[in-house]
């Protein structure tokens, strides 16, 4: 069974990110599962520190990004959407090329909080970072949309 409410595709979710943060760094969700949310991110000089592997920050991007869309997709954005409270993560394996592929389950969906687990992962299925997204859900008239 199918935790989504709005009926949508992978190509209409990465429209929204046209112009964003999302695109400058290459994110592209990838799937979407009947309780997860899957997305991709490049790992190169747009992703890098200083040193030539991923970027922490980058990574926490990546996982923000796969929950939040993942969050807001769960209600009906007529009456409510999801905005960040809180985000940690570790940071267990570095990578310096290629790709990494970040795939956000729920952990609670509640009424005003929804939390979000986040695992992201090399090509080769290795984990490189684990993050946990709580987001709360607020009536939509509290929502700014982008100008």
């Amino acid at each position: 069974m199918s935790i989504w409410k709005q009926d949508t595709t992978v190509e209409r979710v990465n429209q929204w990110s046209e112009h964003t943060l999302m695109q400058a760094l290459g994110i592209r969700i990838t799937e979407i599962g009947d309780d997860f949310l899957r997305g991709s991110m490049p790992v190169d000089q747009r992703t890098h520190q200083p040193f030539g592997l991923l970027h922490g920050g980058a990574s926490v991007a990546l996982a923000e990004t796969l929950g939040s869309t993942a969050a807001l997709l769960t209600l009906d954005p007529e009456h409510e959407v999801a905005v960040g409270l809180d985000i940690n993560a570790n940071h267990v394996r570095g990578v310096r090329e290629g790709q990494v592929i970040g795939t956000a389950r729920p952990q609670h969906l509640g009424r005003s909080t929804q939390v979000w687990e986040i695992r992201i992962e090399a090509e080769d299925g290795a984990l490189v970072c684990i993050s946990r997204l709580t987001m709360a859900v607020v009536p939509s008239r509290m929502a700014r949309p982008r100008a």
